[in-house]
């Protein structure tokens, strides 16, 4: 995808639309995948808590509804 960009101006909104992505929406792998802004701020322990008990109610209910179809 190119794009010309014909003031600074253009540029450097280009240029802080990419890095509020960076390290406000995308996820890094290297950091169990939370934003940096995440980790930043001291949320990212909060979220992967969370992530674990979504994930433990998931197995539960997986769990309970595979009993309920062998029974």
């Amino acid at each position: 995808m190119l794009e010309n960009d014909f003031l600074p101006g253009d540029l450097e909104a280009q240029i802080e639309a990419f890095v509020d992505h960076y390290n406000h929406l995308r996820y890094h792998e290297s950091l169990n995948n939370v934003t940096p802004a995440d980790v930043y701020f001291g949320r990212n322990k909060a979220i992967r808590q969370q992530r674990e008990r979504i994930k433990q109610k998931t197995l539960e209910a997986r769990r309970l509804h595979h009993r309920q179809r062998a029974a």
